[in-house]
């Protein structure tokens, strides 16, 4: 506690009432949670089973979790993501809400896949798949169900994505599945609908603390009102100029609810920043300035005045990426700085690739943040279903992923009608298809697939127990023909080949699995490729000395010594999209996020041409650029010319040159 500040210790000590710490960026909001968790335990007597803390990432969730541990000497304290206690709700309730034991979660792509199949059979096409479930997923972010989404219908189209709704709530229902949305969605209807249940969640969770509540959404909202009821054993933490994911359904409006919602709320204010320099934070509070507020704060520090912000203007985007390589290696060079000090921050993931292949030419490390995992590329995703069905086949996620892949003329029809037997048997899918009493639910076609469909693998899987199992499970991608199902489905011959390249990726790594050990089962070496699946391997990247570069969206919550922010012109920043939206303030919440990101330094790099469709196209500097203080920045390549700084930069080159040479 003697490490805190007096608004950090006054937000840690406030128990009596609920509490919103608006937490500044950079300004130690963990610390205050992490140590209030152990104050709630310690000094308040609160028993640690009854305490939550929820944020919405696992690495935070992670992070927080490790630093509690560090302060009090206890293991069952709920600190979550909102969808692990969602999930953790259903698995204890899914008898009320009528689920079978083990249900499957519907990542974004299998979601998709059961939304194209519904569009095709009803309209004969799919063209709108991916538009209808962004509808369906902002629908479940506001508690909003298929009958109440169809009555509220203005048009032919959201009346079409109404009933694919609906068909789509069934299809997941009688395939014992929910989706992401659906973790948060689910509980809130639970407990709306039955307050015995309620009662008992609320006796569990006596003090509820919730991170980033600027990023939740209604459904989000309503779960977290729900558990703290009539109490006020409430703290959140938010910041609402660091709201930049109202695009997925986040709401900052829901900060100034909670003052309507809880009339006796406090607030308390961090605004010390730990993190940046004067100058930096000088800038950030301008720009911020412009938008509208909930909550009027002002950040400060007193980590001293610091470099000025470096505004660099080059004469085209080929020129810009140059000039971004070159001042990292001058820097490591003349500053002895290390390459993982570096972060290369930008709007768009289409910004990457071409700054990806200047580091490369100048051989400068790198990392890019939220890269795809090999294990989340769907012939990885489609491959491993078959062999996690061949070695399990209660699992109806795989079954569900592979039934149709490659395509078998296999319909969302009988696939619910599967689902809904299945369900009335509490037993999985692929044991259903060869009871007896599904011959009265489908038609002699469909059955005679599914049946043919087992038939088979129950052979694949007898033959691995018998033979060699690598080469059991090549003869099975062989039989599906995947090769042919990849070549049809790929942009290109080269990538399809890429994609079975990956293949034979898989397999290798099950074959020397299996070679490792004389008792490793062909089960253990699929449960041990599906758990490294699920390992974090955020630890080991942070490690690694290399410019670490990432969209503007990832970077919230971390921090860099050195930050250099490209393409700081409109249209880029702020996005076209925002700008024809006029949706410019969540544009500037994001610009602020990215200034905040820079410890030390801060650079922002801007061209004054950009190659469009092959023709030269003149850039404008992001309006943001006006909102900066004159006194924080530095420009450069706005026809200035100031021969005393280009001499005094060229020397300090040759100084640090002659010392890193006299070592030789």
């Amino acid at each position: 506690m003697t490490k805190l500040n007096p608004q950090q210790m006054e937000a840690v000590r406030y128990v009596d009432g609920p509490l919103l710490v608006l937490a500044g960026a950079g300004s130690g909001k963990t610390s205050v949670i992490t140590r209030k968790i152990a104050y709630l335990v310690e000094r308040c007597g609160i028993p640690s089973k009854n305490i939550a803390a929820l944020t919405f990432t696992n690495k935070a969730a992670k992070e927080m979790k490790e630093r509690v541990r560090k302060l009090i000497d206890s293991t069952d304290i709920t600190v979550s993501t909102f969808h692990n206690l969602g999930l953790n709700i259903i698995r204890r309730e899914y008898r009320t809400l009528g689920f079978k034991p083990g249900f499957s979660i519907m990542d974004q792509e299998d979601a998709g896949a059961i939304i194209k199949d519904v569009l095709l059979q009803d309209n004969g096409d799919d063209d709108l798949t991916s538009v209808i479930q962004n509808l369906i997923s902002s629908w479940k972010n506001n508690l909003t169900s298929p009958e109440i989404a169809l009555s509220k219908a203005d048009s032919v189209g959201e009346q079409r994505a109404a009933l694919a709704y609906a068909k789509y709530q069934r299809l997941l229902k009688a395939y014992n599945a929910v989706d992401f949305d659906d973790l948060i969605l689910i509980p809130a209807q639970l407990f709306a609908n039955n307050a015995d249940i309620l009662a008992k969640w609320q006796k569990r969770i006596r003090y509820l603390l919730v991170d980033e509540y600027q990023d939740t959404n209604g459904a989000q909202y309503e779960l977290v009102k729900q558990l703290i009821g009539d109490r006020t054993s409430l703290t959140v933490v938010g910041d609402d100029d660091q709201s930049i994911y109202t695009w997925r359904g986040a709401n900052p409006e829901n900060l100034a609810l909670l003052q309507e919602d809880y009339p006796t709320l406090r607030v308390i204010k961090l605004e010390q920043n730990y993190r940046s320099t004067s100058r930096i934070l000088k800038a950030a509070n301008a720009v911020i300035a412009n938008n509208s507020h909930i909550f009027e704060k002002k950040l400060w520090s007193e980590l001293g005045h610091g470099e000025p912000i470096r505004i660099i203007q080059c004469a085209n985007e080929e020129a810009e990426l140059d000039r971004v390589a070159a001042e990292i290696l001058d820097q490591q060079i003349k500053y002895r700085r290390q390459f993982k000090d570096f972060a290369i921050l930008y709007r768009g993931n289409h910004q990457a690739r071409a700054m990806e292949i200047k580091l490369q030419q100048n051989q400068i490390p790198y990392s890019i943040s939220g890269g795809q995992s090999f294990f989340a590329r769907n012939e990885i995703k489609d491959i491993m279903a078959y062999f996690r069905l061949v070695v399990n086949p209660s699992d109806d996620a795989a079954f569900l992923r592979i039934i149709n892949t490659p395509r078998r003329k296999i319909g969302p029809t009988t696939l619910e009608a599967l689902g809904q037997y299945s369900n009335e048997r509490q037993i999985p899918l692929y044991e259903a298809c060869d009871e007896v009493g599904l011959t009265s639910r489908l038609p002699e076609q469909g059955l005679s697939r599914l049946r043919e469909f087992t038939g088979w693998l129950d052979t694949v899987r007898q033959q691995c127990n018998q033979k060699d199992p690598i080469g059991v499970l090549r003869s099975m991608i062989d039989t599906i023909n995947y090769s042919d199902w990849l070549h049809q489905n790929a942009s290109s011959p080269a990538i399809a080949d890429k994609r079975l390249q990956n293949i034979e990726i898989l397999l290798d790594a099950v074959n020397h699995s299996l070679q490792k050990s004389d008792d490793e089962s062909l089960e253990d070496a699929i449960a041990r490729l599906v758990l490294r699946d699920l390992l974090d391997q955020q630890e080991e990247d942070e490690e690694e000395n290399k410019v670490q570069m990432l969209t503007l969206h990832a970077s919230k919550g971390l921090e860099f010594p050195h930050v250099f922010l490209i393409g700081f012109e409109e249209n880029i920043l702020p996005h076209r999209n925002s700008i024809e939206e006029d949706n410019i303030e969540e544009e500037r919440r994001l610009c602020y996020v990215g200034i905040t990101r820079a410890q030390r330094s801060l650079t922002l790099t801007l061209a004054k041409q950009r190659k469009q469709w092959g023709d030269n196209v003149a850039c404008t500097p992001s309006r943001f650029l006006d909102e900066l203080p004159e006194d924080t920045i530095q420009k450069e390549g706005f026809g200035e010319n100031c021969p005393e700084r280009n001499e005094v930069k060229g020397k300090e080159t040759l100084s640090s040159l002659r010392g890193l040479l006299s070592g030789f």
